[in-house]
């Protein structure tokens, strides 16, 4: 087998960046584009500090979670490892961008000229129309390499057969060949070199090594990530940044969605057990649903094809999101209709699906780790139920056909709320104890009087008051339940569009100088065990 993979050296990088102009120059990218990059981090403290320059792209990782999670299957791997991007069925939403750890993928929705306003002849002539409102990234040069192999050529030794970021690096510290093959220039040098490969702890096995000094020196290698010694004094490019592509309307689906798949299992397991007038409410929890799949339209780059979301069910969550959602829509609403009920359990299955379906699509996100702990699940499950109680609880107050259900709703919604509660609080733990990017932190850290304040105790005392002050107990109990609602919204809200932070970069090892020895790793930007 062939696995084509890049060496960066870390002693040679001087931080040209004429990697970045040689890839931009070949591939025609944008001026928003960088598939190809160097970042510049100093670890270390006074007055024991490094430099370091750390070429980053696309890792062509072995395992790929961009790959996994794509639901049109545009994102594939070829047989020799070079992850692939097909631009004419790709969507554009994203989801491969923020489940990708190294920042590689790029979507841009209008074109981008060097001088803004007005385009070079050059720009005009290789402009790539199909590149607009989909993912792109690096591919290694597959065309290179594929037409180097068809005449004979080395890639790795053959400039032709050569990406071009390796071919014209002035310092020889970029390095491709075959990683499979224990005789190429690569295998060789990974022999001779000690190494590390970014985020290894992911698992995503990258085909991108770092080498940092020479194997057999005699130098003990220090820990990576020595976070408590070796703190960063600047990491331009480096830190975690807030992701940008699923905005306020991707936070609406998850707010729509889990807000109606709620207040459906509510209506529908109310229908269930007998309880007359429910099924306008179900009615409603589905133009929820509606409302937020409909918002995601007008979020892609490019809605006119979002029937391929369907074609890979079997890995992507958002795919089986639309799978569940087509089930959902025509038989809820014929168990509204005829009131059923064996089609009202089937629909009841259906909503819990898709709100588990919900949280695994956050979950799926490797790139963002406020968002891949597991401990997200069972908070946005919750989330949804509670937000949905809440709704049925604020509509059953003054509809005197639903009296006989506002007690145990009322229990319901306030249990829900305590459990909600308890979620975030295990959620914001373990999400300390793992790590994660002090912005993140930042943000759930602040976020968190106003939902165990305004989203728990004040909906439980409400809700207490409604059982002693029975006059004045509808109005308690809606607001208690609209309170639990907004709060839940609010908190998918921040989630998404605030605290989606991605992972950044690191370095587990600063490369050897001179006579020098490796220093610690460092991962700008994060924290660990952060007090909540």
């Amino acid at each position: 087998m062939t696995r084509w993979g890049m060496l960066a050296d870390l002693e040679r990088c001087v931080g040209c960046q004429t990697c970045t102009a040689a890839c931009r120059h070949t591939n025609a990218t944008s001026p928003a584009v960088q598939w190809r990059k160097v970042i510049d981090v100093e670890a270390g403290t006074f007055p024991n500090v490094s430099r370091t320059f750390v070429p980053v792209g696309c890792q062509h990782c072995a395992d790929p979670p961009c790959m996994h999670v794509c639901p049109t299957t545009a994102t594939r791997q070829r047989d020799d490892g070079i992850v692939t991007i097909d631009y004419s069925i790709c969507i554009g939403c994203a989801y491969c961008e923020v489940a990708c750890p190294y920042q590689a993928r790029f979507l841009v929705d209008e074109p981008h000229y060097a001088y803004e306003g007005a385009a070079m002849q050059n720009e005009i002539e290789r402009a790539d129309e199909e590149r607009i409102g989909v993912a792109q990234k690096c591919t290694f040069c597959s065309d290179r390499i594929d037409f180097g192999l068809e005449n004979g050529l080395t890639p790795g030794l053959d400039p032709r057969a050569t990406p071009a970021c390796v071919n014209a690096c002035i310092a020889d510290a970029l390095h491709f060949g075959d990683l499979d093959d224990p005789n190429s220039n690569v295998s060789r040098l990974l022999q001779e070199h000690k190494s590390f490969k970014m985020h290894a702890e992911l698992g995503t096995e990258p085909g991108f090594h770092y080498l940092y000094g020479r194997a057999g020196d005699g130098v003990e290698t220090p820990p990576a990530y020595d976070l408590a010694g070796g703190g960063h004094l600047r990491a331009k490019g480096a830190e975690p940044a807030l992701q940008q592509h699923w905005n306020w309307k991707a936070a609406g689906n998850f707010i729509c969605g889990g807000m109606g798949a709620g207040l459906l299992l509510g209506a529908m397991l109310a229908m269930l057990a007998g309880v007359p007038a429910t099924a306008s409410l179900g009615w409603a929890a589905l133009g929820l649903i509606a409302v937020g799949l409909t918002v995601l339209l007008f979020k892609i780059g490019r809605p006119l094809r979002f029937i391929h979301v369907l074609r890979q069910p079997q890995r992507s969550w958002m795919t089986r999101e639309a799978w569940i959602a087509g089930a959902l829509f025509p038989i809820a609403a014929a168990a509204l209709w005829t009131g059923l009920p064996w089609l009202l359990a089937i629909a009841v299955v259906l909503a819990a699906a898709f709100l588990v379906s919900q949280a695994m699509i956050l979950y799926g996100a490797k790139g963002i780790p406020a968002w891949r702990h597991a401990a997200i699940i069972p908070l946005i499950v919750v989330t949804g139920l509670a937000e949905g109680c809440g709704l049925f609880l604020a509509d059953a107050a003054f509809r005197p056909k639903l009296a006989s259900v506002v007690a145990i709703m009322a229990l319901a919604t306030g249990l829900l709320a305590a459990a909600r509660a308890l979620a975030w609080r295990a959620y914001t733990s373990a999400l300390t104890r793992a790590g994660a990017p002090a912005q993140s932190l930042d943000v759930l850290v602040a976020h968190s009087p106003a939902l165990l304040l305004g989203g728990t105790l004040l909906p439980l005392v409400l809700l207490g008051a409604a059982t002693v002050f029975a006059s004045a107990a509808p109005f308690l109990n809606a607001v208690a339940g609209l309170c639990i609602a907004i709060a839940g919204a609010e908190t998918k809200l921040i989630i998404v569009t605030r605290a989606g932070f991605n992972q950044g970069f690191a370095i587990a090892h600063t490369p050897v100088r001179g006579a020098g020895s490796a220093g610690p790793g460092v991962k700008p930007g994060w924290v660990f065990g952060k007090t909540m």
